[in-house]
């Protein structure tokens, strides 16, 4: 991906289909909130091995990313034998930190639930957040490139609030 021309990098990246497995549905008969960000963590470690950053490049260089912070929203319940796909869009990044906004999208098309990450890169020596390796900047650019003309979530930056009625 280093000299890869935008206009072939997907834009949203999309995940292999993903399937919901038995182990996650629990007592109410969906799939239980955690396995959510399970989806969301596999896809994600599709799309980081784009940029290089997968097993082998914490293993051989000492080097990953953690999840500092996730927003969750649950659309649509997703049950046993459910598949998704997960997209992946690259909001902005800075030279240690990657914003991320993913969906989760039913085979047939329905969303079933949205993420907004931020991500650091860790030297783990430290573990301390650090600047990514020049390589690996120039692969996240480039993915950042392409994601450039995608429209701006609607749910990217909401926060959590009680919304009142005017009285």
């Amino acid at each position: 991906m280093p000299n890869t021309p935008p206009g072939s990098i997907a834009a949203p990246f999309v995940s292999r289909p993903l399937a919901v497995e038995k182990e996650w549905i629990d007592y109410n008969g969906h799939m239980n909130m955690a396995y959510y960000n399970v989806l969301f963590d596999r896809c994600a470690d599709e799309a980081f091995a784009l940029f290089g950053i997968g097993p082998d490049y914490a293993r051989e260089r000492r080097l990953t990313v953690y999840t500092a912070e996730i927003h969750v929203c649950y659309v649509r319940e997703l049950h046993l034998g459910d598949q998704v796909t997960c997209r992946f869009h690259l909001l902005e990044h800075d030279d240690k930190r990657l914003r991320i906004y993913q969906e989760l999208v039913h085979l047939t098309g329905w969303l079933a639930a949205t993420a907004e990450v931020l991500t650091l890169h860790i030297d783990m020596s430290g573990p301390k957040v650090s600047p990514f390796p020049s390589d690996v900047l120039a692969r996240v650019e480039a993915m950042r490139e392409a994601h450039a003309g995608l429209p701006w979530p609607d749910r990217a930056g909401r926060n959590i609030e009680l919304r009142r009625k005017p009285a």
